[in-house]
């Protein structure tokens, strides 16, 4: 005899408030054999098939509920081996596998446990839509975390986003529920229904999708992270990278807004370059200027164009405006080929409200805190993750490792992070909770930032962390056993504020900001700085760059150049924005392709040029990178020439075998013989002028170099007698001596 379930399950089913449906539906032990049950609402038939789809073998289902089908066997049905074939109320007819016939999820005991400890660095593996075969049946595992939840179903076109269809099984206490649908493959659209205590129904991007849908859509898409097969150049440059320091390389970066760097015209307007075709022209771009590393404004999927990509709600999912998964893994795949490492802004410190996103996820304040005081940044309205939590720091350590091993990227730079240490940062009294101690640090952001720099360094020796933090929070890039936070660098805000201050005004008031200039010094080398002009430096009616510099058309153009040879020649790192190279007249907007008509202008591309010779400098001179976070690879010749705007100083190797003497002279006026102090006698070559007329200067200088003269000078046994063009800085290099 069949036994049937009571109406008042029934209901609980068909209202997904049934604690445990693999308990009801799917094959089932009983006295007198098995019954198989299976609730489709849109059903009008359903007969099991076995062992295939001849006709004859079908067992007609009773329908005991609307919706509801159970039929009762003899011996057990393996889950392989039967499938249901459905009719429904149309005359449509389908056939496939029982997806409650399926009991091992893919979701270990081990996993659980790793995930409620925190300490699963594979979750990717787990969690989110996954294409696989169980017990030989292909389809697609599904796993979220949602332990709140009174239920949870998986929803899309291939259940008519019907939330009864296919509704999940909870693990144990972790939290996790879980579903393997049989048919499923790669591309199909899903969403998690989410059920609270209270009946209210969420509808959820996946928090592990690993692609989404163009926005304005919201809906995460089944996709394999196995199809990009990776070149023999990329294996050797992760290879190479795992034995390399990198704070003893040349480390030169252009930060890239994707959407905006380039665009193409088609119908109806311009569209995004895929990652493919950025590939093709971003990459040689990038060569050719000699960047060394692409940093990437944050690729992962976030609804809002003009949030520039820092409001992320798919943190496992390249955004699908340039192209997929695979296309991203393509264009990170390139950048090794050509020898260009790939950076990250990576966003750990808030996230948007957008309702399909990880807010409320569960129907509870899952992701965020509950205490608005602690939970939420008003000033950017966003929530704040709650570091505290075991599983939401798992959920974002693991982000970060999934990009390193799946994307093969070389380092990232953490966004915001002086808000994430500080619990009162934008925030008056009586907005925000102290900690434990009574104090403003947030102990458990720390904590975070701490293991995340280990497990990154530890899993992939040789890539980059970069923080960008803007206070004086100590040992930022130091390491962790000496008390610090581990990042290997940090944005030096500091240098970057002052020396823009100094540039903006007229060479005739740069007398009483002299100190712009020497302060950095002062601190350059308390943490391993990244000297980085950026977008925020160009946005917001900030102007752009040449818009900052003052004078005449010629005078702003000399400026620039003496800005950014002056900064190649600082201790440091370097990051450029897009554009900078070539002086782009208008601020940055993200709306609209970077003015590439203006090389067309030949001030406009002598500056390009400019940057080529400059980089092609900086990379072949150790002396300008390997001792950047020493004070030995630092020291001023003279930087108390005030009258005359003039600062010179050496830059040099970590064994003073080689170095670089670098005159650079801020006010618009020639020197004719301007006397500067050398360590050493011989002859100096003069490498690089900022005033070349290659690059649009007036061609003053030192018909490419001269002899020292034994004369004492600024402490120095010999000196140079310079001619210094205006507005420009001379690198200077000893190539022979008497």
């Amino acid at each position: 005899m069949v036994a049937t379930i009571e109406a008042h399950v029934y209901q609980q089913l068909v209202s997904n408030t049934f604690p445990d449906v693999m308990a009801l539906l799917g094959p089932h032990q009983q006295d007198d054999g098995w019954v198989v049950r299976a609730f489709h609402p849109r059903a009008r038939r359903i007969a099991l098939v076995i062992g295939g789809q001849d006709r004859e073998q079908d067992v007609e289902m009773e329908e005991t509920f609307p919706g509801l089908f159970q039929c009762t066997l003899d011996a057990e049905p393996v889950a392989h081996a039967y499938q249901l074939r459905l009719t429904d109320h149309e005359g449509h007819e389908e056939v496939h596998h029982d997806p409650y016939a399926f009991r091992r999820p893919r979701v270990s005991d081990l996993d659980e446990h790793l995930f409620v400890e925190g300490t699963h660095h594979r979750l990717w593996e787990k969690l989110g839509a996954h294409p696989c075969t169980l017990d030989g049946v292909a389809g697609v595992h599904f796993a979220v975390w949602a332990p709140s939840a009174r239920n949870v179903s998986v929803i899309g076109n291939f259940n008519h986003w019907d939330g009864r269809a296919h509704q999940m099984i909870r693990l144990h206490d972790s939290g996790i529920w879980w579903l393997f649908v049989p048919g499923l493959a790669e591309g199909e659209i899903y969403k998690y229904e989410v059920k609270n205590g209270f009946g209210h129904i969420y509808e959820k991007s996946d928090p592990f999708g690993f692609q989404q849908e163009m926005r304005p859509c919201t809906g995460s898409i089944v996709t394999s992270l196995e199809r990009h097969r990776w070149s023999e150049a990329d294996a050797a440059w992760l290879e190479r990278r795992r034995t390399c320091d990198p704070l003893r390389r040349p480390i030169a970066i252009y930060e890239v807004h994707l959407g905006s760097w380039r665009r193409v015209v088609a119908e109806g307007g311009e569209r995004f370059l895929t990652y493919r075709e950025l590939a093709d022209v971003l990459v040689p771009y990038v060569v050719e200027l000699g960047f060394t590393h692409i940093e990437l404004l944050p690729v992962m999927e976030h609804p809002f164009d003009g949030s520039w990509g820092y409001q992320v709600l798919g943190y496992y999912a390249p955004t699908s405006r340039h192209g997929s998964p695979e296309d991203f893994m393509a264009f990170v795949d390139r950048c090794h080929q050509a020898g260009i490492g790939v950076i990250l802004d990576w966003v750990p410190a808030h996230f948007p409200k957008d309702g399909h996103g990880l807010a409320h996820f569960d129907g509870t304040h899952l992701y965020e805190h509950a205490d608005p005081r602690q939970g939420e940044h008003k000033e950017w309205g966003t929530l704040v993750f709650n570091y505290g939590r075991n599983e939401v720091r798992n959920y974002l350590i693991a982000n970060a490792l999934y990009w390193f091993d799946c994307y093969h990227i070389d380092g990232i730079r953490v966004d915001a992070v002086a808000a994430m240490l500080y619990l009162n940062y934008s925030r008056k009294d009586g907005e925000w909770v102290a900690n434990r101690y009574g104090g403003v640090e947030n102990l458990e952001a720390i904590a975070f930032l701490r293991e995340l720099n280990t497990l990154l360094f530890q899993y992939f020796p040789g890539v980059l962390s970069i923080a960008e933090e803007s206070t004086a929070w100590p040992l930022v890039s130091k390491p962790i056993y000496l008390g610090g936070l581990g990042f290997n660098l940090k944005w030096n805000m500091g240098w970057m504020h002052d020396t823009l201050h100094y540039f903006k005004h007229a060479p005739e008031y740069r007398r009483w900001h002299h100190n712009d200039i020497t302060f950095s010094i002062t601190y350059a080398f308390y943490e391993n700085f990244v000297l980085a002009l950026s977008h925020d430096e160009v946005v917001h009616m900030k102007g752009s760059m040449i818009g900052k510099m003052p004078g005449d058309g010629w005078q702003k153009f000399a400026n620039l150049r003496a800005l950014y040879t002056f900064m190649y020649g600082h201790p440091g790192k370097k990051t450029l924005f897009m554009g900078m190279e070539f002086a782009q007249g208008r601020e940055w907007n993200v709306w609209q392709s970077l003015d590439w008509h203006q090389l067309d202008i030949p001030e406009h591309a002598r500056m390009q040029r400019f940057f080529v010779d400059l980089h092609s400098l900086y990379r072949s001179e150790a002396a300008l990178w390997e001792e950047d976070f020493s004070p030995t690879g630092f020291w001023w010749i003279d930087c108390h020439d005030v009258d005359n705007g003039v600062f010179s100083f050496v830059r040099q190797t970590k064994d003073a075998s080689e170095f670089l003497v670098f005159v650079c002279n801020f006010r618009p006026i020639y020197h004719a013989h301007y006397r500067v102090g050398v360590p050493v006698e011989g002859f100096y070559a003069e490498l690089f002028n900022s005033d070349a007329a290659l690059y649009g200067g007036s061609n003053q200088g030192n018909l490419g170099g001269l002899h020292s003269d034994p004369w004492p000078l600024h402490g120095q046994p010999a000196s140079l007698g310079l001619q210094i063009p205006p507005l420009a800085c001379l690198v200077l290099k000893l190539v022979s001596r008497p």
